[in-house]
Order: structure tokens, then sequence, then C-alpha cells
């Protein structure tokens, strides 16, 4: 396998995500930032930021597959979630466990990083999901 994820001794524990990812492949797969829109660009789960997030995550597997790749070979995945405030935590969650079984989402996570912004490019964007892949 071309990617390795671990959480080395000494670095914060639990966490839902492995600290650090050695990928070893040749060819990388970088998905844009995806979000809660179907094929025709119609908004999913206006307002709802747990169906926002699993519609990204979704969208997400879908970049990778059309290169090839699945969340197995992801290195990193980066989060920009809007007006984001701890309490959100679980309605963020919620919605990657939605769909975890569903698209193969390793457990842990891959490294991940989830990033507060004012806004997205829409107003009624509230989450966008960026992946980074090796394969081969």
């Amino acid at each position: 396998m071309p990617v390795r994820r671990f959480t080395p001794e000494g670095m914060m524990q639990p966490t839902p995500y492995a600290h650090v990812a050695v990928g070893t492949g040749t060819r990388h797969v970088h998905v844009s930032g995806q979000i809660a829109r179907s094929a025709d660009g119609s908004p999913l789960a206006p307002g709802d930021l747990a169906g926002q997030v699993a519609h990204a995550l979704r969208n997400t597997a879908t970049g990778l597959a059309g290169a090839g790749a699945s969340f197995d070979d992801v290195l990193r995945l980066t989060f920009y979630v809007t007006h984001w405030a701890p309490e959100k935590i679980d309605a963020f969650m919620a919605g990657v466990e939605e769909v975890a079984g569903e698209l193969g989402l390793p457990v842990p996570l891959p490294p991940s990083s989830l990033i507060g912004v004012d806004h997205l490019f829409e107003p009624d964007v509230l989450v966008e999901v960026e992946a980074t892949a090796v394969v081969d």
C-alpha cells in the first residue's frame, strides 16, 4: 500500500485522525475543495452542517475514484468550515460518521485539519473538503 498512517508516541492522543502519513507512490492526486452540491450544482442539505459534511465527502470520494484512488490512498484531508465554533464538533463528526462505512473512510482518518473561515464562495456553503492522495 502506498500510504502508511500513524501517530508517533509523544503526540496528542486520542484524536479522530492519524498525525502522520507517509506516501510512497509516484502518482499524486489532488481533489479540489468539494462542497455539498449535486452534479448539476443544486445545493444539498442547506443549513445542515452534518449533511453538508457527508455530501462533501461523497463528492470527494467521486473525485478520488475518477483518478483511480480511494480514501485508502489519502495522505491528507483539509476541512474548511464557516463560522467554526467548538460546539459544532458533534454535528461535524456526525457527518463524517454518516458516510464512513459507505465511503471506506479509514479510522482513524488520514491526517486532517479543520480550519474555521468566515465564509466560503456561496452563502449556503458551510463546509469544503480538499484531499491529497498518492497511488502506485
